[in-house]
């Protein structure tokens, strides 16, 4: 036996081999070879599942990688790479194919010891370090406080909270927040239509409109019956700051009821009150890129790649809103994060440029601590006919309506389903409905397949859990794949994570439901009646155990529940 093949040998050890497992051990090969001289460079092993189970568990391409630094062929090196890999008694077959593909198949108990890896870590299966060390500050909906949040909120509330879960599950730190718009004009217009409706007056004509405005009204001056009392200069105020307290709460308790929670509500108010605004300016004026013109402050983001530059103040001495968006940055940053993620709508698109480029006159990385998603528009339509007006707004479609028709399972689930730059229609009635053809249903309800597989075991005394489990029993095509496919799930967090796309695990889930589904119709799971129970009836209970964990860790990072039931 090579050296090489007894290093291997000695540094394996009976457990579950997951993907990292797999590439460790190949890359432990890779740099044998560095070492001996036969690659004169480092390479960096990748692994992917080959599309058919004809040609192993795992393929890698590293001999056509590595053989760039060596004098060896890619075929004689993948040659070199399978020979010591066989010694690893975790591999059952390690063959060459083609020009220098190495293609792996695991043994029956190393796959199938995947199972108890994830029921032991429970609810941490999938969380792993990818972005360990980063920080992130996730900055979504931020809708003014002057209404009820909308559809498109609703779509944002969905997805900037699954990705800030799938974030944190890839090691980040992260930071959600709302930027509260509580300041300018709109606020207002805002207490002059509450107010003008207090009297039972018309809402001005550039005003808000809608039930709820009638809404905040009564309540107000049923709770605060002197406002009528005051001067008008003052009642407006009166009835600005109690509509806006009141509004503010009713958006918090709705996104609370959707599970959407932020760690920082941060008041617009608060930016210029800090006095952050005018840091800012120095910062800007201290990197060299503000300039005066025709009376106005000016940035100078056309250099980093804006349409044009951007006035910071106007020649009456008055901040633009883009100063705020400014300061807003710097804050953010000021406060310790490394990127500043924000999820914006698609009248936002503007955004995106003059945002870089403020990140780039502060003299940061823009490429590297500031990035932009913008999120299509959603469409709602009822048996195919789109639903327009809103009960309460007269304008739109609510969250809460939403909620209140389809709940919120369904809600948050079809949102996050999709990637966030494609418009979305969704149909009320199909992603309430209880059918398989229904992916929210079809993934809950793998979930619940295998809830009642587990209370039947208990039912009839089946202690699964301490009893001996035989992984190498594990040995059809069914376990295998749905094994594979439990497996998975690390590397899909940690893709959605660094991707900044949640909907990829809400299409792996569908994919893990498939392969269960598949497993069940082909392996007796309990024995029958006349049957005795076996170690493949344990090892099967432990597949299956496992394949729950995973489907309600990954639900839960899309904000949706397990049942057990349904």
């Amino acid at each position: 036996m090579s050296t090489l093949c007894h290093a291997l040998l000695v540094s394996r050890y009976a457990r579950a081999v997951a993907i990292n497992d797999v590439r460790e051990s190949v890359q432990r090969v890779v740099d044998e070879l560095l070492a001996q001289g036969i690659l004169t460079a480092g390479v960096e092993v990748t692994l992917e599942r080959p599309k058919s189970r004809e040609h192993g568990d795992y393929a890698t391409n590293v001999a056509l990688v590595a053989a760039k630094s060596s004098t060896i062929a890619p075929r004689d090196l993948a040659l070199k790479i399978a020979e010591a890999l066989r010694a690893d008694p975790a591999f059952t077959e390690v063959s060459v194919a083609g020009p220098g593909f190495v293609n792996i198949r695991l043994s029956a108990q190393t796959q199938g010891e995947i199972a108890q890896q994830v029921v032991n870590q429970g609810s941490a299966y999938g969380r792993n370090d990818s972005l360990m060390g980063k920080s992130f500050n996730v900055e979504f909906i931020s809708a003014n406080p002057t209404g009820p949040l909308h559809l498109g909120h609703t779509r944002w509330a969905a997805v900037g909270d699954a990705l800030a879960r799938v974030l944190a599950a890839a090691g980040a730190d992260v930071t959600t927040e709302f930027y509260i718009n509580d300041r300018g004009v709109q606020m207002d217009k805002f207490g002059e239509s509450v107010m003008a409706a207090s009297w039972g007056k018309a809402v001005p004509e550039d005003g808000y409109h809608g039930g709820y405005i009638l809404d905040l009204a009564a309540r107000i001056i049923r709770e605060h019956p002197e406002f009528h009392q005051l001067p008008e200069s003052e009642q407006m105020v009166a009835f600005r700051e109690e509509s806006y307290a009141l509004q503010l709460q009713q958006q918090k308790d709705v996104l609370e009821l959707f599970r959407t929670h932020f760690d920082v509500w941060y008041s617009e108010r608060k930016l210029y009150d800090s006095g952050a605004v005018e840091r800012a300016q120095t910062r800007l004026v201290e990197q060299g890129h503000v300039y005066e013109f025709e009376g106005a402050l000016w940035l100078r983001t056309s250099t980093f790649g804006d349409d044009k530059d951007r006035v910071l103040i106007k020649e009456n001495g008055e901040r633009t809103y883009f100063a705020a968006d400014t300061a807003y940055y710097l804050d953010k940053r000021t406060r310790g994060f490394d990127t500043a993620i924000y999820l914006l709508g698609a009248d936002h698109h503007g955004y995106v440029n003059r945002l870089r480029a403020v990140a780039a006159c502060a003299g940061d990385d823009m490429d590297e601590n500031i990035e932009i998603l913008i999120g299509q528009l959603v469409k709602i339509t009822r048996g195919g006919v789109e639903v327009k007006l809103s009960k309460r707004s007269g304008q739109i479609v609510t969250l809460e309506e939403l909620v209140e028709e389809v709940g919120v399972d369904a809600a948050r689930y079809t949102l996050a389903r999709y990637p966030v730059d494609t418009p979305l229609v969704v149909d009320l009635e199909e992603i309430a409905r209880k059918a398989n053809d229904n992916p929210v249903f079809y993934v809950q309800y793998a979930h619940a397949r295998i809830a009642s597989v587990l209370r039947n075991a208990h039912d009839v005394g089946v202690d699964w859990r301490n009893s001996e489990f035989s992984p190498e029993l594990l040995d059809s095509e069914q376990e295998n794949e749905l094994l594979g496919v439990v497996e998975k799930f690390p590397a899909v967090i940690t893709a959605a994570a660094e991707l900044r796309e949640p909907h990829r695990v809400a299409r792996y889930l569908e994919e893990l439901a498939t392969a269960y589904h598949r497993f069940y119709d082909a392996c007796r799971v309990l024995p029958r009646s006349d049957e005795e129970l076996s170690g493949v009836h344990i090892a099967r209970l432990w597949v299956c155990a496992a394949t729950a964990q995973t489907l309600a860790n990954g639900l839960d990072l899309l904000g949706v529940s397990a049942p057990a039931k349904m």
